[in-house]
């Protein structure tokens, strides 16, 4: 289930990178205007987006024909995913694989969750994994179906208890948490981060009890009192809460069945193997074999 969480993650990079740049090709634009200059010489848009299609065109392209591939082959098969499903996704991603940044547009992780789901449904469309094998493997892994408490968290590490008050103060009178995190934490990656560390659970070693008592007394948009740390004094700024969540079998059953067909059937998880059913053709060559 992990490796799965990590190939949803990559995908999702992948889609926001997607739409951005389909919107960059695709928006009717001046194509002649500077979009940057060095001296007295410059680079046009048009230069730009040149560029851009070179480098990054057909993985775009492939990218955008897959999703309409799964939109027509899941309506072809009539394949539906329900909300609650892609909830539980997002919700077993989110706190199980965080890295900054990357659910700022939840609705966009959505979508390519749902494209995920239904690509996995058509895939394991006609596998057959009897009840006896989906109840055994619940039973088994009870744990990847629980959810912890967790705490999607930023945070700013100084060196003396001092600096950790000064930056207090400055975040009352209304300084933001994310540029002070990157002018003065000394945590090097959180910090290139703006202070984002992801999510944390309850159940984490590396979470020690006097942060995860001031954790758990924080508002939405809070933060913590200095607390001293190994590397000197740290602040936490609490984003969300995630509270405990158990599945029961019946929620997951569907889940566990597609996971089970598709090792046993071990495949690729990619639309390609739909490409000619959907009478593909596209500007990079002939349809996809």
């Amino acid at each position: 289930m992990k490796k799965k969480h990590l190939v949803l993650i990559i995908v999702g990079l992948i889609i926001l990178y997607v739409v951005t740049v389909s919107v960059l090709l695709l928006k009717p634009q001046n194509n002649g205007e500077s979009v940057a200059t060095i001296g007295d010489d410059s680079i046009s848009r048009q230069e730009w987006l040149n560029e851009m299609e070179a480098i990054y065109g057909e993985s775009t392209l492939k990218d955008l024909i897959d999703q309409k591939v799964i939109e027509q082959m899941a309506k072809k098969y009539d394949i539906k995913v329900n909300d609650k499903e892609i909830d539980r996704e997002l919700r077993m991603l989110k706190t199980s694989a965080y890295s900054q940044g990357q659910y700022q547009n939840e609705e966009k992780l959505k979508q390519q969750i749902k494209f995920s789901l239904l690509l996995e449904e058509l895939l394991t469309k006609d596998a057959v994994i009897s009840n006896k094998e989906i109840e055994k493997y619940y039973q088994q892994n009870k744990g990847l179906f629980t959810i912890p408490t967790s705490y999607h968290l930023s945070q700013i590490i100084v060196d003396t208890k001092k600096e950790a008050e000064q930056t207090i103060d400055e975040l009352k009178q209304g300084s933001s948490f994310s540029v002070l995190a990157m002018e003065r934490s000394i945590d090097e990656f959180s910090a290139n981060q703006g202070g984002d560390i992801g999510f944390v659970n309850e159940e984490e070693e590396s979470v020690s009890p006097e942060v995860l008592m001031q954790i758990k007394q924080l508002k939405k948009d809070g933060w913590t009192k200095p607390i001293k740390v190994a590397d000197g004094y740290a602040i936490f700024l609490l984003h969300e809460r995630v509270p405990e969540k158990k599945y029961s079998y019946k929620d997951v059953k569907n889940q566990i069945r597609r996971q089970l067909a598709l090792e046993q059937m071990d495949i690729p998880v990619t639309a390609d193997i739909f490409w000619n059913e959907a009478d593909v053709e596209w500007f990079y060559g002939n349809k996809k074999d």
